[in-house]
Formats: structure tokens, C-alpha cells, sequence
């Protein structure tokens, strides 16, 4: 199998972070991780961010980052993502209501164009990050799919979340096909539910990474859990990564339960990825 880059999402580890910034760094080099992507950048300087990451050998490929990040100045934004080595600016998450068949649509796709000829401009590339409910259908075609087919994928690329695309009741190897040779970056996430596609089970994030709204769990059963304990099929995800041309995989795990800690979870898929795929 391809040796694929291994990454992490912050984003599932926020209050390791929050916590101790640099030891969190350091110990994701330890268990064998050595890609970021940020979620929000806890009141660092992208010099600062800079130093901690050339000092673990870790490598900031992307960040989730909101596009109002990039309002007030577009440029002092790029710069400051550009001073750490970000190559991808990932939309973490946009509303339905101003997505494909709505009045904001229009205005979306504008947003959208904007901010990706900015970032193509200095040598970065603007990506969406799915939930499940961009597959929910307009005119018979997902509203994921409108985003890359109006915008273009020379401006816009998806960071297939394999989690999100296998809730809404999709393989996620399909969606990779389906973008074969645009998906530089896939988020591999595992879970356990009683029932694919039944609503929205997540956290969403405002622009400093916090958190806008608590999962349910009681519903459906659902738990995001640690790579290879859950309902996913990493072979034929990962099968598919190499055939479609990914670099890099992330690792995310939105929340833990019952005691377990984001560091435990995260050592766990580390260890998973070695053991199982050799990666």
C-alpha cells in the first residue's frame, strides 16, 4: 500500500491543546504522526506555530478555517497561514440555507470564487470539508456536488470526511471516485450507529474552533469512535485514497466518551494505521 502522509485534526483534540500546546505537538510526533490541520489556532503567531512545528518535525499541510477569517484582510490572512507552511484552506462546515437551491446561493458561489483565486494566487488552494447534510439532493444532484461543479475544482477541492459521507449512507469510496485526482486530503473517521442517515449527529465550530452545538447520541446510537472499532472499511477507503491520487490522510475523532481521552484515541488510530496498513 501507499505510504500515505499521516495527519491529525486539531480539532478532536482541542482540549489537549487548550491545555498544553507545545507537549500536545510533541506528543503526536511521538505516537508517529507527522501532519497537522489546525482548527483554530489557540492565540498563537503563525511564527510561533512556525517554531513549535519545525521544532517536532510536524508539517501543517492544512487548516479548517472559516471564510470569515479572510473578511478584513485577505492577504494578512494568507500570510499568516502561509508562515507556517499551510498548502490547504479547508471550509470546515457552511450552512444548508445558503447552499444549492436557495437565494444565498448565488452569493455563496461568489464568496467561494473569491476567496480561492486569493489563496491560488500565493500557491494554496481552497477546500470544503463535507458534514451529511450536503447530501441531501436538489434538482436530483447532492448539494456537495453543486459546490465543485459551479466553483470548479481548478479553484475548489473536497476533503472527503468518510465518517460524514457513510452517515448520510454513501461509501465513501464512491465520493473519492467519483473526485479521483482532487482529493489531496481525505479525513478518516470511524463510528458505530443504529441507523445511517438519520439526521445530524455532530459539532459544528464558530470561528475560533469552539463549539456551536453538543451531538446527540441517545437518538441514534451514535458514537464517533477510534479508527478500526467502528462500521468503517479502511481497506477499500484507504484502496481507494491510492487509486484516486491522496497524499494525505487525517485522523479525526470529533469526541471521546466513557473516560477515554483525545490523546488515548488518537494513539489508538495512530497505532491502528501502523499495525494494520503498515502506515
Amino acid at each position: 500500500m501507499k505510504k500515505f502522509n499521516v495527519g491529525i485534526q486539531l480539532y478532536g483534540v482541542r482540549n489537549a491543546m487548550a491545555e498544553d500546546f507545545e507537549g500536545t505537538l510533541k506528543a503526536f510526533k511521538e505516537m508517529g504522526y507527522d501532519y497537522v490541520e489546525f482548527a483554530g489556532y489557540f492565540g498563537k503567531t503563525s511564527e510561533e506555530i512556525k517554531a513549535l512545528l519545525d521544532k517536532y518535525g510536524l508539517t501543517c499541510i492544512s487548516v479548517h478555517q472559516g471564510l470569515d477569517f479572510y473578511n478584513d484582510d485577505v492577504q494578512g490572512a494568507i500570510d499568516y497561514l502561509k508562515g507556517f507552511g499551510v498548502e490547504y484552506s479547508v471550509i470546515p462546515w457552511y450552512g444548508k440555507d445558503a447552499l444549492a437551491g436557495t437565494d444565498k446561493w448565488d452569493a455563496t458561489v461568489a464568496r467561494f470564487t473569491e476567496v480561492a483565486k486569493a489563496l491560488k494566487a500565493n500557491g494554496m488552494k481552497l477546500g470544503y470539508h463535507n458534514h451529511d447534510f450536503e447530501f441531501e439532493t436538489y434538482n436530483g444532484k447532492y448539494l456537495h456536488d453543486y459546490i465543485f461543479e459551479t466553483v470548479g475544482l481548478d479553484l475548489i477541492f473536497p476533503e472527503i470526511d468518510t465518517c460524514w459521507v457513510h452517515y448520510a449512507g454513501i461509501r465513501p469510496e464512491e465520493k473519492l471516485y467519483q473526485f479521483k485526482g482532487n482529493v489531496p486530503v481525505v479525513h478518516l473517521k470511524d463510528f458505530v450507529c443504529k441507523n445511517l442517515g438519520a439526521g445530524p449527529v455532530y459539532d459544528l465550530i464558530d470561528k475560533n474552533g469552539n463549539s456551536m452545538k453538543g451531538a446527540s447520541r441517545e437518538d441514534n446510537g451514535f458514537e464517533f469512535c477510534p479508527l478500526g472499532r467502528g462500521r468503517q472499511d479502511f481497506a477499500a477507503i484507504l484502496k481507494a485514497c491510492e487509486e484516486c491520487g491522496t497524499e494525505t490522510v487525517i485522523v479525526e475523532q470529533d469526541r471521546t466518551y466513557d473516560g477515554m481521552t483525545e490523546m488515548e484515541a488518537a494513539k489508538i488510530a495512530r497505532d491502528y494505521l501502523r499495525d494494520t496498513f503498515g502506515l
